[in-house]
């Protein structure tokens, strides 16, 4: 296993008018499970394309290792792939297809059976080795998939957005795996994904691209709950975080956020008189009752909204009720079994611990 380390990495190509990468800084300590999230056109993929050696590099260094590797050959970096597509020879077997790679290099059959059965075992395939691709579940493919790059025992496993051609079930699922297999075997891995669920239960950390620059590099609890800024807050999480703009003045020492049809005095050390700012509340920081909001707070300071019901949407245990508020459109999270109806009035408070407060201007959080 090793080390990867990008330095002021930027990735240019002729004629565009900006950099797909900008500036990379970046180190994957070994063993690590880091994953790469972002919408599509961010930089993910050529990130992860430039260690495989598939992109070259505009300026900047790759260390895979203590080895720069801007002119190794994809070849001979000790990398392995798993790509969206399965990539499987559909004539060969499934052990033909997980050894393959090491009979071209010449390892004895032994040593390709060791290791093909052995990657079958964490892999939970071994019954499938003697079967051809087209027999075979699209989660079974993956893991054939999977088991293909494991042999070779590389430095680094690169995933492209393995899980993307799943159903969401078999995701759920693969994404179990994928954690178990990074757990049993230690391989420093790279994940790219645009799926935020997978970005948040797999990596060890996460890195959030936005315009070819990562906005916010940190452990996945850390980015839900401290946002660097509006495009994380509202990229991570789902629904995605409300968003209120308000003016903030005071009013005997303290801060109040003024807004259409409410104020509530601000927790201490939040902005000072004068600022715009946008108040951030998830959907799961709304409740119908004033009681459960207070997290200890005066009732007074408890952020209140008032609104008609547009829409539910239940999924059987929870449900997310969309309000149309003067303060603009909110959704809060509730009781799936117990909800309102659409065309009625809702009052909703927030926990007054649990807001997000962003500067209007940059966007960027107020700590």
């Amino acid at each position: 296993m090793a080390r990867l380390v990008f330095d002021h990495v930027t990735k240019h190509y002729p004629g565009a008018a900006e950099p797909v990468v900008k500036d990379l800084s970046l180190k994957v300590e070994d063993r690590e499970f880091l994953v790469l999230v972002g919408p599509s056109g961010c930089g993910k993929s050529t990130a992860l394309r430039m260690i495989a050696g598939l992109e070259s590099i505009t300026s900047g260094s790759l260390f895979i290792g203590d080895r720069r590797v801007n002119d190794v050959a994809p070849k001979d970096r000790d990398i392995a792939m798993v790509f969206q597509s399965y990539a499987l020879y559909p004539h060969m077997t499934c052990f033909d297809n997980m050894g393959f790679s090491l009979r071209i290099r010449g390892v004895s059959r032994a040593e390709i059976e060791r290791r093909v059965l052995e990657a079958a075992r964490a892999l939970q395939v071994e019954s499938l080795l003697a079967r051809r691709p087209r027999e075979l579940s699209g989660g079974q493919r993956q893991r054939v998939a999977i088991g293909r790059a494991i042999v070779r025992s590389p430095k680094v496993l690169l995933m492209d957005e393995p899980l993307s051609n799943l159903d969401a079930k078999l995701r759920s699922s693969m994404r179990a795996e994928v954690k178990r297999i990074h757990r049993e075997l230690g391989t420093t891995i790279v994940y790219v994904t645009h799926d935020q669920t997978e970005a948040m239960t797999l990596g060890d950390r996460v890195a959030v691209l936005h315009a070819g620059e990562i906005v916010q590099l940190d452990a996945p609890d850390r980015i839900y709950s401290e946002p660097a800024n509006v495009f994380v807050a509202t990229f991570i999480g789902s629904p995605e975080m409300n968003l209120i703009p308000a003016e903030v003045v005071v009013e005997k020492d303290r801060a109040i956020a003024v807004g259409p049809s409410f104020r509530f005095a601000l927790p201490d050390g939040w902005p000072r008189a004068g600022s715009s700012v946008l108040i951030g509340i998830r959907p799961e920081h709304l409740s119908p009752s004033a009681n459960a909001a207070r997290n200890g707070a005066r009732e007074e300071d408890v952020p209140t909204f008032s609104g008609r019901i547009e829409l539910v949407e239940s999924t059987g245990t929870e449900a997310f009720v969309h309000l149309a508020t003067p303060a603009g459109r909110l959704i809060c999270k509730t009781n799936g079994a117990d909800h309102p109806s659409i065309g009625s009035t809702l009052t909703v408070f927030a926990d007054p611990l649990r807001l997000h407060i962003f500067d209007s201007v940059t966007e960027g959080r107020i700590k």
